[in-house]
């Protein structure tokens, strides 16, 4: 069985009969936007620049919509009601890196995270596409997650198998022969698309490619995740600082603005009232249960977003130090 995948405007999936007569399907899937939760309004739709794949699918795996940042997704049905998810997601870059997506998926699992000496004795190499890639296989009480990493083109790949941590070790092998039976068939983007690879920040270990700033004493950095290009925890864990950025005007200020309010649960407002320094603009925001101090730093080319969020004394405590963080970064 084979199947063609192409996340655009519509999604085509070729079914090849078991006695060999092909019977061609095709079916329409509205193009969902990826979330927003870090995402700078206006940032260029990721979805849209996947290459397509083939591939074998498993027998007893159903093809589900493609969406969010999915470009090809499976349901597994097993006994008494157990099931698996499977996804396949593309992100420019290093994506976060190894290290820190692993500890985030056995933070979703229940287990600890691991230290980077434990983190090297993880993987098992397989094969996805005829390149070799690493496989985590991480197993809580409630959940088992078995994925896979690969790196092509400046682009990487996350082929992930979520569930029933029973049916998922069982559908182990077949989830490795879905890897090894992949095929990358194109990777053009549409007219006009930016490269995929400037349309999201990664976030190299090394901090090479951000600004340079000085972060204060209390603050601590944490494994940044897919969408940030860094994180810092304040004392007490009890608020963050985000930050992100974008191409061009990454949307604008309002829109912006009131992506930050909708993360408050607050309604959009035409009134919100900015206080500039040059390139950068700062606005303050309160809801009922957090509060939020954010900064947009507009470039050329490029605009900066800093958003310090969470409790409310503690965001009132730490403001002073995120503006005098976000005056002193140099770019």
């Amino acid at each position: 069985m084979k199947n063609i995948v192409s996340h655009s405007f519509l999604a085509v999936f070729v079914v090849i009969s078991a006695c060999g007569r092909e019977d061609v399907k095709t079916y329409r899937v509205p193009k969902e936007q990826p979330p927003q939760a870090e995402l700078p309004a206006g940032h260029p739709d990721i979805s849209a620049a996947a290459p397509q794949l083939n591939w074998k699918l498993p027998d007893g795996w159903q093809e589900a919509p493609a969406s969010d940042f999915r470009v090809a997704s499976f349901k597994i049905a097993g006994k008494d009601g157990a099931k698996a998810d499977v996804s396949v997601i593309p992100l420019p870059g290093e994506a976060g890196g190894d290290f820190s997506n692993v500890n985030r998926w056995r933070g979703q699992v229940g287990l600890a995270p691991v230290t980077p000496e434990e983190f090297a004795k993880l993987a098992e190499t397989i094969e996805i596409a005829g390149q070799p890639a690493p496989l985590y296989d991480q197993t809580g009480d409630s959940s088992h997650i078995l994925a896979a990493i690969q790196r092509r083109e400046g682009t990487t790949w996350f082929f992930k198998m979520t569930g029933d941590p029973q049916l998922v070790a069982q559908q182990k092998p077949a989830f490795v022969s879905f890897l090894k039976s992949i095929q990358f068939a194109g990777t053009s983007l549409p007219a006009g698309h930016p490269a995929i690879s400037a349309s999201m920040p990664s976030t190299p270990a090394s901090g090479e490619g951000r600004p340079t700033w000085n972060a204060p004493s209390d603050w601590t950095e944490v494994p940044s995740g897919q969408f940030l290009v860094a994180k810092f925890t304040m004392p007490g864990g009890q608020a963050a600082v985000n930050i992100s950025t974008s191409p061009g005007n990454g949307g604008g200020l309002p829109a912006n603005v009131n992506r930050w309010r909708k993360q408050l649960g607050l309604p959009e407002s035409d009134d919100n009232q900015l206080a500039t320094e040059g390139p950068i603009s700062f606005v303050e925001l309160k809801g009922e249960r957090a509060s939020l101090v954010g900064a947009i730093v507009s470039l050329p080319g490029q605009t900066w977003f800093y958003k310090l969020m969470g409790d409310p004394a503690t965001v009132a405590a730490q403001k002073e130090a995120f503006t005098k963080f976000v005056r002193e970064v140099k770019y």
